[in-house]
Formats: structure tokens, C-alpha cells, sequence
């Protein structure tokens, strides 16, 4: 075995489950251009001290860890909105030009991704997915506080042109608001060749406002698909993806449902993630996070960088734990962790 080999299998980001982590979420700011409700307060939050943000030379530094040493397969840079970021198109071309190259995607609210898709393709990144929780103007500045439907919209269909497929549209269904818009979505993302997920509402609100009965879960929105679709399983295999597929009346169009409350996925999870200002977390819902800024702006080598980042993947719980007596949401909301 050559000695990068035996590094890789040295340094595999495994837990006490055995799950091996090969999927890097990368957020790159907790910063965002839109309020949603179920993500932000409208007055914003207390963002990140900027001297505590990585810099993208640092961002790169772990990136290229976490693929040359610890077997990281898959990137996603997420956010916040990753697009705020100034150097994104520069950090993705670098982490495209790791060896080996891993596969790079990019998480967005695609305000902004009108002007940036060809660039971002042109630099390396391979696929992209956009939040889109409604097709109407007034529900959309009901939902996000922001009148920017029509910038979504424009940078999904610049995704498309772009060639960063498949394009993904994620939805989060919210009880009252947008719940009926099921079959205008999935029109709109066939015309176009996007994949429709749903996803359930998770507690991660800085306001700790969920309301497991206010969800819209997994079998509502199949209900109301086999209500005007022939729903079959999707035959290729899920792996550790966190949707399950649905083929609409044979195929070829399918529909995602990611049911990360009700069907939690947990024992297939490959995850790891590096939050804005530098801190590994094992899982979403994790309660303490490993700080590696600290140690990399301290002149820690790629060895000891290497032994935090497994060791904070070693103590990964075996599940999210919803549900369960004495669950308690993250201390930061989704937008600081990223993702």
C-alpha cells in the first residue's frame, strides 16, 4: 500500500455505527439575503464576527484535507447563501482542481445565480440546487420577507442553461401557506428538466417556534401526489441520498420526499460538516461542535487537523434523536451551520 493509501485508510472519518463520512458540507457564510420564516427572524441575526469567517485560503486548506486525507468524495457549499460569498467562484475552481477531484455541488437560494451559473460551471462546479417554496409573488414575500421571487426563478432557469444538472429544487410544504402547490411545482420543474424534493420542516429555527403539528410531513405530500399520480418506487438505489424518489406515472419524471422527521435516515448518514467560522459538526442536530480555526490559525499541521476532524466524527450519536425525551434543538439555527 503506497503512503497516501495508507493515509486514506488511516484517517477514514468513521464513527462507533459504522458509518464512513464521504460528504463534505462546507458552509461559507451565515449570511443571507432573505428572511424565511422558518429559517430567520425578519430583523436577521447576529452574524458571524468576520475575523472569525474562514478565509478562503483556509476554506481550501481544509477542503483539500478533508479530500486527500480523509476520504471526502463529495463537496457542497452551502450556507447562509453561498453566492454572498466574493470568492466562490475562486474557492470552487481550486477545490476542482484537488486530486482527486472531488464531485462539487452548490446549495442556493438562487438570488444571484442569473449572473454567476456560467462562471461557477466554467470553474468546476458540477450541479447545483435551489430552495423554491412557491411560484407566487405574495407568498413568496409572505414566506421570505423579500420580493425577490423573480430573481429565484431567473437563476434556476440560468442553472438549467448553464449545464449544472441535474438541477434540484428543494421545497419545505408549510401548513396553510403553500401546501396546495404540489402539482404547480412539479409542472414547473418538468418543463425545465429540474427534480422536485420535498422536505419536512425541521427544528432548526432560531426562534425554537416548530410545531411538529404544523409540519407537513412525508405521507401528506404522498397522499396528495397518489391523489393525481401512479407513485412507484424508484428502482435505482438510494444509498446514503437523504431523498427517497418516486417515479410519477412511470417515468421518467420523478419526485423526491426527504422525511428527516418522520423517516430519519440517520443509520445511512455519510455526512460531515465545516461551518463558517471553522467548526466541525458530526451531524445537523449535534450540540457540540470540534473548533479547527483555532488550531489551523495556531500552525497545526494537516496531521493533528486531520486527528480533531476524526475524532469529532468518532463521537457521532446514531441518530438526531427527534422525538425522543430531552431532544433540544442545536444552539445555532440552520443558517450558521449550514446546509
Amino acid at each position: 500500500m503506497g503512503t497516501e493509501a495508507a493515509v486514506l485508510a488511516r484517517r477514514r472519518l468513521s464513527d462507533g455505527f459504522g458509518r464512513v463520512a464521504t460528504d463534505l458540507r462546507v458552509s461559507l457564510t451565515d449570511r443571507c439575503n432573505l428572511r424565511c420564516a422558518y429559517c430567520m427572524p425578519v430583523e436577521g441575526l447576529d452574524w458571524i464576527p468576520k475575523d472569525d469567517v474562514l478565509t478562503d485560503d483556509e476554506v481550501v486548506r481544509l477542503v483539500r484535507l478533508a479530500v486527500a486525507r480523509l476520504g471526502i468524495t463529495h463537496v457542497r457549499f452551502t450556507g447562509g447563501e453561498p453566492l454572498l460569498r466574493r470568492g466562490l467562484v475562486g474557492i470552487v475552481e481550486r477545490t476542482a482542481a484537488l486530486t482527486p477531484r472531488p464531485q462539487i455541488a452548490l446549495t442556493t437560494n438562487g438570488i444571484g445565480l442569473a449572473r454567476l451559473a456560467g462562471r461557477l460551471k466554467a470553474a468546476g462546479l458540477d450541479r447545483v440546487n435551489v430552495s423554491l417554496d412557491t411560484l407566487d409573488r405574495q407568498r413568496f414575500v409572505a414566506i421570505s420577507h423579500r420580493d425577490r421571487l423573480a430573481d429565484v426563478l431567473a437563476g434556476l432557469d440560468a442553472a438549467v442553461a448553464a449545464g449544472l444538472l441535474p438541477v434540484k429544487v428543494n421545497t419545505v410544504l408549510l401548513r396553510g401557506l403553500n401546501d396546495d402547490e404540489v402539482e404547480p411545482l412539479l409542472d414547473y420543474c418538468r418543463e425545465r428538466g429540474a427534480h422536485l424534493r420535498f422536505i419536512e420542516q425541521m427544528p432548526l429555527d432560531p426562534m425554537h417556534a416548530w410545531d411538529r403539528s404544523r409540519m407537513v410531513t412525508a405521507d401528506e405530500i404522498l397522499a396528495q401526489l397518489r391523489g393525481r399520480h401512479d407513485l412507484t418506487a424508484d428502482p435505482a438505489e438510494r444509498g446514503s441520498a437523504p431523498a427517497e424518489t418516486w417515479l410519477l406515472d412511470g417515468g421518467p419524471l420523478t419526485v423526491g420526499v426527504i422525511a428527516s422527521v418522520t423517516q430519519p435516515f440517520c443509520a445511512g448518514c455519510d455526512r460531515t460538516r465545516l461551518t463558517a467560522d471553522g467548526h466541525v459538526r458530526n451531524c445537523l442536530f449535534a450540540r457540540s461542535e470540534t473548533d479547527l480555526r483555532s488550531a489551523l490559525r495556531a500552525g497545526a499541521g494537516d496531521e493533528k487537523l486531520a486527528d480533531l476532524w476524526a475524532q469529532a466524527m468518532a463521537g457521532k450519536k446514531a441518530g438526531h434523536g427527534i422525538g425522543e425525551p430531552g431532544f433540544a434543538q442545536p444552539d445555532r439555527p440552520m443558517s450558521a451551520i449550514g446546509g
